[in-house]
């Protein structure tokens, strides 16, 4: 669509900044914060940023909410049940941590507390990839933050009133 956008997540993440980071509630606690702040940054420079990760505690989401508190910021839940995640898992994770090599795995092993009041909500499990990339659009769209879509995809430069 011709949007400056990137998507931070924990393979771009973990792999270089926070690769000193663990799984422990503290270093939990560092990532998000960490992620936030660059999140801030990139979206400071006028970059669409999507940061695509697991933030268990409802402490830190409020925390990047209120760093977040002078840029558009939304909060996303994708919603999908442990047993269907433990059936895409293409690294491994939750079979590690089933055989001990991994502990504090969120969900199953570690808490997580769900969103009390996210923006949007996408259930994995019930709707199709291309059907949530869609919602997660129209809703951009609605919020103008992006402009809206033509018949073909492609961005127009209009937004939806």
């Amino acid at each position: 669509m011709g949007i400056r956008s990137y998507v931070l997540d924990g393979d771009n993440i973990r792999g270089g900044l926070n690769n000193d980071l663990g799984l422990s509630p503290n270093d939990r606690k560092e990532n998000i914060r960490r992620i936030a702040e660059v999140t801030k940054l990139m979206v400071d420079s006028g970059i669409l940023v999507f940061a695509a990760f697991i933030a268990p505690y409802r402490k830190s989401r409020m925390f990047v909410r209120e760093l977040m508190s002078d840029f558009p910021f939304y909060e996303c839940y994708v919603n999908c049940p442990v047993n269907v995640c433990e059936t895409r898992d293409p690294k491994g994770l939750y079979k590690k941590t089933r055989t001990g090599e991994i502990t504090n795995m969120t969900g199953l092993t570690a808490p997580y507390e769900e969103p009390e009041t996210p923006e949007l909500i996408v259930n994995t499990s019930q709707t199709h990839l291309d059907d949530c990339v869609d919602k997660m659009i129209d809703f951009l769209v609605v919020k103008k933050i992006i402009f809206s879509r033509s018949p073909n995809g492609n961005a127009r430069r209009q937004s939806l009133t």
